[in-house]
């Protein structure tokens, strides 16, 4: 199983590096357009602000490759977000395009701080292969400022002031907002699942 980790300076690539080779994948963190065409899976992390990791996979000629890839995509984090149509962050910026909707600055209320930082409890909407094996209430770790439009494309939530989309799939394509690298045993079950879907 050859899994593309896309390298854009953006990322936390080599924790999820070295999740996925845990778990026997052979886990390539790459810029180069070809190795990522090719992979068998392809995961999009990222940490940091959306309208510079836009503007690096622009500039890397990544866009159109991500946005042609037709086997099993994971975006992470920052990654879930670009999955989106736009950001509200800073002067705004277009994103991938693949959901619906604008990905927003995240308001919890007067009595929790920004950004989201620690484990929440996951709650499951509906059923998914990726989410085969995590229970709910099982808890995942979160680092964010920004939150992703709630939706059809929803399939589980974490609570944190209010509802936030914890997982997201449009298609071949789903995000986690959380870092499974990060989140012990469910979000190791959640890779096992991402490399076992059929390609």
């Amino acid at each position: 199983m050859t899994v593309a980790i896309i390298a854009y300076g953006a990322g936390n690539t080599a924790s999820v590096q070295f999740a996925l080779e845990r778990l026997g994948a052979d886990a390539r963190v790459t810029s180069d357009p070809v190795q990522i065409a090719e992979a068998e899976r392809v995961i999009l992390p990222g940490v940091g602000a959306a309208a510079y990791a836009m503007g690096r996979l622009d500039a890397l000629g990544l866009t159109p490759v991500i946005r042609a890839f037709d086997r099993p995509l994971l975006g992470v984090c920052l990654g879930q977000q670009l999955l989106f149509e736009r950001s509200d962050e800073g002067a705004g910026a277009d994103l991938l395009g693949f959901i619906p909707g604008v990905v927003a600055r995240l308001d919890p209320g007067p009595t929790l701080p920004v950004p989201h930082m620690g484990w929440s409890a996951l709650s499951i909407a509906r059923d998914d292969p990726l989410l085969e094996g995590v229970a709910p209430g099982d808890h995942a770790y979160f680092v964010h400022s920004f939150l992703c439009p709630d939706g059809e494309a929803t399939l589980a939530r974490a609570d944190y002031g209010g509802p936030v989309p914890a997982w997201v799939r449009a298609g071949n394509r789903w995000g986690c907002q959380f870092h499974p690298e990060r989140s012990a045993a469910p979000g190791a079950r959640i890779l096992k699942n991402f490399l076992e879907l059929p390609a």
